[in-house]
């Protein structure tokens, strides 16, 4: 399904029958006021009031859908010119290897070469799913952790084929869920690992995200998905897990944590 053209037609569905409610109140009014049941009025009230809502709600969606659109594109856009810049350096990196080792620089050439293939292979983990805003996704977020000192593994078992969500609706699972422990792992000087495990079972999607950082304690764990509630302290915060926990059961999923101090995962279930 289209969301997009879903939104389209039930702005212009809503806004007709918000303008036909204005127009039949006026009439009533004009034409044959005091003749006319108070209960015509309430019913005419009501409806505007569910119109205006509804454009409210679906303009609010829109937006939000639009935001997420834009982020996916900027994720595919930053991978596309990482496989570039790979492709276009490939050549030189095989020459200076080549010279190394004719030169007899075996360990010079080692050093060299785990950079180039730490990268390339960071881009590989991130291009096994069928989905390439999830590709770019996956790749912005390794960069992203890799800037802020942390081992992050990422394991796809599954092309995401049958995921019964738009691509950029399983971004914002994935995003949040990964900035969260980003940010959880701020806490912790050294030794910082994330890992992100997406797989399948017979009729579930699994996306397993678990971090190294502090345990979220037991008494705040069942409120760790309501709006506003936040194990930080500065603004801004309560938000993202909440926007997690909406869209997976909006399509019958479950989310669940686990926490203690060697790891905190949350694990999304998905039905295929």
């Amino acid at each position: 399904m289209n969301i997009k053209k879903t939104v389209k037609a039930l702005l212009i569905i809503n806004g007709l029958q918000f303008i036909a409610a204005i127009l039949l109140w006026l009439v009533i009014g004009t034409h044959v006021l005091g003749r006319v049941n108070p209960a015509v009025y309430l019913t005419i009230g009501i409806l505007l009031l569910s119109s205006l809502l509804t454009l409210l709600g679906l303009y609010a969606a829109s937006r939000y859908q639009d935001d997420s659109y834009r982020e996916s594109m900027k994720n595919l856009e930053n991978l596309n010119l990482k496989l570039r810049a790979q492709r276009h350096d490939y050549l030189n990196h095989l020459q200076v290897i080549y010279g190394l080792l004719q030169l007899g620089e075996y360990e010079d050439a080692r050093e060299y070469m785990e950079p180039v293939f730490r990268d390339i292979s960071r881009v590989t983990k991130a291009m096994k799913t069928s989905q390439p805003a999830v590709n770019a996704l996956l790749q912005a977020k390794m960069e992203s952790a890799e800037k802020n000192g942390i081992d992050m593994v990422v394991e796809v078992g599954t092309p995401l084929k049958e995921i019964p969500l738009e691509p950029w609706e399983l971004c914002k699972i994935l995003a949040n869920l990964i900035d969260n422990a980003i940010t959880a792992l701020g806490e912790r000087e050294k030794d910082r690992k994330l890992t992100v495990e997406i797989r399948q079972e017979k009729e579930m999607y699994i996306f397993r995200i678990c971090n190294n950082g502090p345990a979220i304690p037991a008494d705040r764990q069942p409120l760790i998905f309501h709006q506003g509630f936040s194990t930080k302290r500065e603004e801004g915060h309560g938000t993202g897990l909440t926007i997690v926990s909406e869209i997976v059961k909006d399509i019958r999923g479950t989310i669940s944590l686990t926490s203690d101090e060697k790891e905190t995962c949350f694990e999304v279930r998905l039905p295929r």
